[in-house]
């Protein structure tokens, strides 16, 4: 499996670290490859198909995010089944996503700005981690690549693109 990521962008080495750990106890190799520019793209996904990769893993960070339509093209021509980090990708046409839902991040967020605004210290209030995660799927994808989603997995998710 290839992972695609950036080194420059915060949380990334700590992420490939724990994905390192959860595909070694799966007995899954992986493939990072590092993304600091968009250049790099083609050159990801030339190294991916001679490693003869089955699966893509796109990490976050704004050089992936702001070429998610090239890369979600790069994976349909290889027929890599692909896991991103934001349903966006998955509503360009990319195949899957589990992610933080960012419009509940941002609901939380008002909650905050609101107590702020009534006086209460930002110090004073409790950090939180996402309570709400959407998995999305997009079966034309799917069908793209020729993969076929099993019915449970589709029951599954919170979103399904036909």
């Amino acid at each position: 499996m290839t992972v695609l990521w950036t080194s420059t962008t915060p949380g990334n080495a700590q992420a490939i670290k724990e994905t390192e750990i959860a595909a070694g106890a799966l007995g899954v190799k992986l493939q990072n490859i590092d993304v600091v520019e968009s250049k790099d793209i083609e050159t990801a996904f030339r190294a991916a198909a001679k490693a003869r990769a089955d699966a893509l893993l796109a990490l976050g960070s704004p050089v992936l995010n702001s070429h998610r339509a090239n890369i979600v093209a790069l994976a349909i021509k290889n027929r890599l089944p692909a896991m991103y980090n934001v349903s966006e990708f998955v509503e360009t046409g990319g195949l899957m996503t589990y992610s933080v839902s960012w419009i509940d991040v941002f609901h939380r967020s008002a909650t905050y700005v609101d107590k702020i605004l009534k006086g209460a210290k930002p110090a004073d209030l409790p950090v939180e981690q996402p309570k709400k995660f959407d998995f999305v799927i997009n079966l034309k994808a799917a069908k793209q690549i020729g993969l076929t989603i099993p019915s449970k997995v589709l029951a599954r998710a919170d979103k399904v693109i036909k």
